[in-house]
């Protein structure tokens, strides 16, 4: 029995006039849908900053591209990272804080005082264990063996840690400093003291010189042999050790299905029914671009696609083209025309006159969305229910990725994607590393380099190194239109020359958010509820940003929150909502089938067939098909 969850207050709701009604939903073909382009919004705007001057007053000829080459080959040396974003984010704090002598002297102050109560606490410690003065924060699991609490370790520990939130206080409250530059010097002060970490020095480590004692040193020979093999499959692009065992189609990417539809983007996949009657609704699954799909069909026992087909689903999935240099040209609309939109085309050819559920994770939330918005503004009714699993619609609190995307990274970014044509796979897997770098960058080499473990492969993590890379011009449309502009929910997000906007979505939503999500923090996700005017069930999950997405029922230690606002309920705050939002233990993807099947027509259709041959769709290779497995 679901139990019954609170509902918030309703209130009266002023309604927006209707927009006139389309003429009729455009008809269904299996041809590529017509080429159209995104224009501007309406006229009058600026010129862009880099147009050239009326050829009356341009004296002797321009040098851009040189400019431009000599970045992009500056930007493949630092990976992408603007020195100048970095520098004048540095710059500013130390002139601010060299103007600044009051701050100067609480730093002095609070400096003297830590000292005084250091020095009196290692009196105590080196007879006992007193309490810490200063606590890791929540997560930090750099000083949790036992060897670190006892002296004279527990003395380096907390002299770092003392040290640390030091410098973290010196980049607060600097009078005059943006809180852009303050949040970017505070983010690189972490990834510093991260690095000066005692953990990381491998005579200071009990846990290394532990395991070196025991080992006779060999610890430190395997390491040596994981680096040379990491060093070499780098070089020869090879996936991490162990991850072989991981192949799609044959360990992972298992569950059965046909690719039914192809096109210079996208593969769409059917599968086959588990079951012998099916909802009459299809679902339709958009994962993100910058990832392969089948991170939603891990192996059987970790796979949300196997699990919704034996709930009588009839699921469908699109899988993305790993696009190379002959895609630069390739728009945010081109993902949307001939990703979405051509796949509910395809679909709606399969399944004549059956309304689909939309689903999106990640970017795919995102791309889901302007087109979910666009369909609604003009008059296309074919979706039944929205869900955005951890998917940004609004990015004005985007998380730490959001820090360095401003003019002067997306520039800098752009001259590297005019070069190459493309983001790279390890431009942007250093970008996420970075977001946490104890867990993701300095703990692993510790792991792997100086005690000599193994990788320790998953299925996650080996779908986690199966990287794919980003056209040029759709990279910079995304972070200039969405990121840096924060277009859509601010209304001036364009689609074939018109303005859309999300409060025209009226189906209902199902949105997911995961409590330590670092790339979509979960009050950003919840911003779906305040932009849109249709009901909403939003749910809060445990976990980060895929492992919170991948929570198949029976695993251990899992659980979530979820609420309902109604149509007409008064808004909520993100954190007022999760005081009152009832916890409940396990996986959220049962909560989600119930939701689904509500919105659905009961499961007592025959299965559809598998694609549609006299509609020319006809059953192409089996899954996962050829384009996740591009590199």
């Amino acid at each position: 029995m679901k139990p019954a969850r609170p509902r918030t207050p309703a209130r009266p709701r002023k309604r927006k006039p209707a927009a006139p009604a389309a003429a009729a939903s455009p008809a269904v073909t299996t041809a590529a849908p017509p080429a159209v382009t995104t224009a501007a919004p309406p006229a009058k705007a600026a010129p862009p900053a880099d147009a050239p001057p009326p050829a009356e007053t341009r004296i002797g000829p321009t040098f851009r591209t040189f400019d431009r080459v000599v970045r992009a080959a500056e930007a493949r040396v630092t990976q992408g990272i603007s020195p100048t974003a970095v520098g004048g984010a540095w710059l500013d704090w130390a002139v601010h804080l060299a103007r600044a002598p009051g701050k100067r002297m609480e730093l002095a102050a609070r400096a003297s005082i830590q000292a005084l109560r250091y020095l009196l606490w290692l009196r105590h410690a080196m007879e006992a264990q007193p309490p810490p003065l200063s606590a890791s924060a929540n997560g930090d699991t750099r000083f949790a063996a036992p060897a670190w609490s006892a002296f004279p370790l527990n003395a380096v520990a907390q002299a770092h840690l003392l040290a640390e939130s030091w410098w973290m206080e010196a980049t607060r409250d600097v009078p005059g400093l943006s809180h852009r530059h303050a949040e970017q010097v505070a983010f690189m002060m972490r990834q510093v003291t991260d690095i000066l970490a005692p953990s990381n020095i491998p005579w200071l480590n009990p846990a290394i010189t532990e395991r070196t004692l025991a080992d006779g040193g060999l610890n430190l020979v395997r390491g040596a042999e994981n680096w040379l093999d990491d060093l070499e499959r780098g070089l020869s692009a090879a996936p991490p050790d162990g991850a072989e065992h991981f192949r799609p189609g044959h360990e992972v990417a298992t569950t059965p299905g046909r690719v039914v539809f192809r096109n210079d983007l996208i593969e769409l996949i059917q599968y086959a029914p588990a079951t012998g009657a099916v909802h009459p609704e299809p679902l339709l699954i958009v994962p993100a671009w910058i990832m392969k799909y089948y991170i939603l069909d891990l192996s059987p026992e970790n796979s949300l696609v196997r699990w919704l087909v034996a709930q009588g689903f009839t699921v469908f999935m699109v899988s993305w083209k790993n696009p190379d240099a002959r895609d630069r040209e390739r728009g945010l609309d081109d993902y949307r025309r001939e990703g979405v939109m051509a796949a509910l085309d395809a679909i709606s050819a399969i399944l004549p006159d059956r309304r689909i559920h939309a689903c999106g994770y990640c970017l795919g939330g995102t791309i889901l969305s302007i087109a979910a918005a666009t369909m609604a503004r003009d008059g296309d009714a074919r979706l039944a229910s929205m869900t955005l699993l951890a998917a940004q619609t609004d990015f004005a609190e985007a998380g730490e990725l959001m820090l360095f995307v401003d003019e002067s990274q997306l520039s800098f970014l752009e001259d590297m994607m005019w070069d190459q044509g493309f983001l790279d796979t390890h431009q942007m897997s250093g970008a996420f590393q970075a977001l946490r770098s104890n867990d993701l960058v300095w703990s692993r080499l510790i792991r792997r380099y100086v005690l000599g473990d193994p990788n320790g492969m998953t299925d996650l993590l080996a779908w986690n190194s199966d990287q794919t890379r980003m056209p040029a011009r759709m990279h910079g449309e995304y972070l200039r239109g969405l990121f840096l502009e924060n277009r859509l929910s601010a209304g001036r997000f364009a689609v074939e020359g018109r303005v859309i906007a999300l409060s025209d979505i009226d189906v209902p939503i199902f949105a997911v958010g995961t409590m330590k999500d670092h790339i979509a923090p979960w009050r950003s996700v919840y911003k779906i509820s305040l932009f849109t005017d249709t009901a909403v069930t939003f749910v809060l999950a445990s976990g980060g940003h895929n492992a919170g997405i991948v929570s198949p029922p029976g695993k251990a230690g899992r659980a979530f929150r979820a609420m309902t606002r109604g149509k007409d309920d008064r808004y909520l705050a993100p954190d007022s909502w999760a005081e009152i939002a009832p916890s409940q233990d396990g996986s959220w993807w049962a909560e989600w089938a119930a939701w689904l099947a509500r919105a659905s027509g009961p499961a007592k259709a025959p299965p559809p067939p598998m694609g549609a041959p006299r509609r020319g769709l006809p059953p192409l290779e089996p899954a996962p098909g050829t384009y996740v497995l591009m590199k």
